[in-house]
């Protein structure tokens, strides 16, 4: 591997460009490859079968563009994929999961010892997330909640309305996120409500932003393996494999016009 290979990114969706963004604009020398599994979107209600077979598939492919690092930019292929992907490159591809960055800063924040956890029901049944909190060593509780309803709202650009704070309250106010010090956003199509989720709980209590917290990680983990980019000429390369007009609107919402939006269903 050589600091100037991209970084390959991938998700079903749009929620992925969340994390893309982030490390677009932590690490701006930083070439990436994005790749929107828009076919198989939501990830969130396939079998863990199905999640395995897709993030085998999208990941031959970024290998196929020579990519120096693999970034799982979805909590359900992040859960049910991400040992898929490690066994496929071995050690010679960085594979890195939306996921374990953010167990890492809470078990570094002592202050939070309850936690909710909002995502895709494939996420949630997995138990990823209360598997892990759990295994740090203080006394944590970990409340799940799934929220199926804001991944397909989001992706068909219903936010920062009135729809959306009418889904968006009624999963929060849910006995089971009553009483708690922090939320994790665990999709990565979630950090578009952060401001709702935010205005509902009133700064009472930290949103953990997985896109952001990923990003920092990428970044240390490149500098640990001396290959961060320092490129005056990087690119940036987004495919899908099915052409959808809010996929094509959300990557200009993040990068303008600075990317070719191009069609590339590996699955035929």
């Amino acid at each position: 591997m050589n600091s100037t290979q991209p970084i390959g990114i991938f998700d079903s969706g749009i929620g992925g460009l969340t994390v893309a963004n982030a490390i677009h604009k932590l690490l701006p020398s930083e070439s990436l490859i994005y790749y929107g599994d828009t076919a198989h979107f939501p990830y969130g209600d396939k079998s863990p079968e199905a999640i395995s077979k897709y993030s085998e598939g999208v990941a031959k492919f970024l290998i196929s563009k020579n990519c120096k690092a693999i970034v799982i930019a979805c909590n359900t292929a992040s859960s049910l994929g991400f040992e898929t992907v490690k066994k496929l490159v071995g050690d010679s591809i960085l594979v890195i999961n939306v996921i374990d960055p953010v167990i890492e800063l809470i078990e570094n924040l002592n202050h939070i010892n309850r936690v909710g956890v909002i995502a895709t029901k494939g996420t949630i049944k997995s138990k990823v997330y209360d598997t892990k909190l759990l295994k740090i060593d203080r006394e944590i509780q970990v409340q799940t909640l799934a929220t199926p309803l804001l991944a397909p709202m989001i992706e068909e650009g219903f936010f920062n309305n009135n729809i959306s704070k009418t889904i968006i309250h009624s999963y929060l106010s849910r006995p089971k996120l009553k009483k708690i010090d922090a939320i994790i956003l665990a999709c990565t199509h979630y950090p578009l409500i952060k401001p709702e989720i935010a205005a509902y709980y009133k700064a009472k209590i930290e949103i953990i932003d997985n896109a952001l917290v990923t990003a920092e990680y990428i970044k240390i983990k490149l500098k640990e393996l001396d290959l961060l980019s320092d490129s005056k000429n990087p690119k940036l390369q987004f495919y899908v494999s099915d052409f959808t007009t809010s996929f094509q609107n959300s990557t200009k919402v993040f990068f303008e016009d600075k990317v070719h939006l191009e069609l590339k269903n590996i699955w035929k």
